[in-house]
């Protein structure tokens, strides 16, 4: 797709023409000197046009996170990237550049309105998580296969929807396919569909939807299972007792154990080995059992205190808007009474009154903030010795300091498991020397009988092997539990310490805006 433009040096995207871009189409006249003069806050600006800029990257756009329209047709433009940032994102336009492949907009969780039109895409992909698509314009590309459509089916918000000018648009059935796969669609190539229309779609492919629904059905019951046990997999690592509902812990012993298939194979082993796993695994139904009730209260403390911190910091805001508002209404009634004021020295005495109670506004502010502060400080100490005290519970209880069933109790079964090993390895290797074996023992477990030493160095092998596995949840647990709490911590002090120098900010731009207001009125005097 030439463009008369396309021999001209591609522009990158860069602060200086961000700011040229915002201040064209920003305000004109006086307001717009003024916004000048203030400097431009990307972080501000929530509608951007760079059309016809002969672009060739989308690029350096990050600082402008609540951007809602974005308009980049009439580029060069040869993929999309660089929009991960912009997650407020709504409006996209990506017209007549030279892209192939959607993709880039995982992020863009807001997209409603998406035109691609007049690119060179093959094929509609990528588009997952755009799950409010409300308007899709992607005519005039390179779609040769009419089931592009049936990927669309999944945006159940989609209602506007332009293919024309694309290969398959000039099949004889293009519209009568797109109207029957797409049942919610109210417009097809700016056209209204027609409701006949649309009824003798439905019925000319009415076998073949009814197919594709039922494997679509299967297909989100499956989607919706894995998502459940995803979901329920993160509950229990946020819990910290992942894979302890079940035999998971047990069979990685014997996994990473390369004695254990051996050893298996001893006489008797096989009834030893059920017994030791039922016991196994019961603890550690134990253990995950006590974490996800810990984890509960872990969740209610941390719920309990953010609901204390806002209702703290709402209440503390109120008070300060109270005041505010106060001393408008008294700077109303004051500024009024100067208008009418002729003796100089009369206004001069009314303005430091002025000035006195912006003070008593900046003192009074100021020192609700302190008081927020303190009681925040407080209420954050409070919860830090909860928590501590709940994991304390959740450490204690896993490492078997009071007598519950816990990881303690799993080196002890494997201690248990061991001599029992021991004994029958002894007794086994006895056998041999004897030739008093009934059973025949397989190749490589017959290796290890040739002493007693090599064959009971495999037994506490396999015995370490085992001991490191347990030690190592064990380790993982406590290690993630205490790290959880001292992360939360640390992220509750930092917002607060950010909460703090942003209000103190406000309530000195706030004053200081009431001081210049009053200077500026001493100055001019009244109009």
């Amino acid at each position: 797709m030439s463009r008369l433009y396309d021999t001209i040096e591609p522009s990158v995207i860069d602060e200086q023409m961000l700011k040229n871009a915002v201040e064209e189409q920003g305000p004109k006249g006086e307001a717009g000197r003024i916004a000048k003069q203030e400097g431009i806050d990307f972080g501000d600006v929530l509608s951007l046009r760079l059309d016809f800029k002969n672009i060739l990257k989308i690029d350096n756009l990050w600082s402008l996170v609540n951007l809602t329209k974005l308009q980049m047709d009439n580029n060069i433009i040869e993929r999309i990237e660089g929009l991960d940032l912009l997650v407020n994102l709504e409006w996209l336009d990506l017209s007549f550049n030279n892209i192939e492949i959607i993709e880039g907009l995982d992020k863009l969780t807001k997209m409603k309105d998406l035109t691609l039109y007049n690119n060179r895409i093959s094929k509609i992909e990528n588009m997952e998580s755009l799950t409010q698509l409300h308007v899709f314009s992607i005519g005039n590309n390179s779609l040769k296969q009419l089931d592009n459509v049936i990927y669309l089916r999944k945006f159940k918000s989609l209602r506007t929807l332009n293919l024309s000018g694309n290969p398959f648009s000039e099949e004889a059935n293009y519209k009568e396919y797109v109207i029957a796969h797409l049942p919610d669609l109210v417009y097809l190539d700016f056209r209204l569909i027609d409701e006949s229309a649309r009824e003798a779609a439905t019925e000319k492919y009415r076998y073949s939807i009814e197919e594709l629904v039922h494997d679509e059905t299967v297909a989100k019951r499956k989607q919706d299972e894995m998502d459940e046990k995803q979901k329920e997999r993160q509950l229990h690592k946020i819990a910290f007792v992942e894979d302890l509902n079940g035999p998971w812990l047990f069979d990685s012993m014997y996994a990473e154990d390369p004695e254990a298939s051996k050893l298996g194979a001893l006489p008797g082993m096989e009834e030893i080995l059920d017994a030791y796993k039922e016991k196994f695994t019961t603890i550690c139904q134990e253990i995950f059992e006590f974490g996800l009730k810990e984890h509960e209260k872990r969740e209610a403390e941390v719920a309990s205190f953010f609901s204390c911190l806002e209702e703290a910091t709402q209440e503390n805001n109120n008070t300060g808007v109270k005041h505010i508002h106060s001393y408008i209404e008294y700077k109303k009634k004051v500024f009024l009474d100067y208008t009418s004021l002729t003796d100089s020295s009369h206004m001069a005495t009314l303005m430091k009154e002025i000035v006195e109670e912006i003070r008593k506004l900046w003192d009074t502010l100021m020192g609700l903030e302190m008081e927020l502060v303190d009681q925040l400080e407080d209420t954050i100490k409070d919860f830090e010795r909860n928590m501590a005290d709940l994991v304390t519970a959740f450490v204690e209880h896993v490492q078997g300091l009071y007598p519950l069933l816990k990881t303690c109790m799993l080196r002890d079964l494997e201690n248990a498991h061991h001599e029992k090993v021991s004994d029958i390895a002894v007794v086994t290797l006895e056998k041999l020397m004897k030739n008093e074996l009934e059973e025949d023992l397989p190749d490589d477990l017959r290796m290890l009988f040739v002493d007693k030493d090599t064959i009971m160095n495999a037994v506490s092998a396999s015995h370490d092997t085992h001991l490191l596995k347990i030690d190592n949840k064990e380790d993982d647990m406590l290690t993630r539990a205490t790290t959880r709490m001292q992360t939360l911590n640390e992220k509750i002090h930092n917002d607060e310490v950010l909460r703090n120098r942003k209000r103190v900010s406000e309530i000195n731009n706030l004053v200081d805006h009431f001081r210049d207001e009053a200077e500026s009125y001493e100055v001019t005097g009244p109009m």
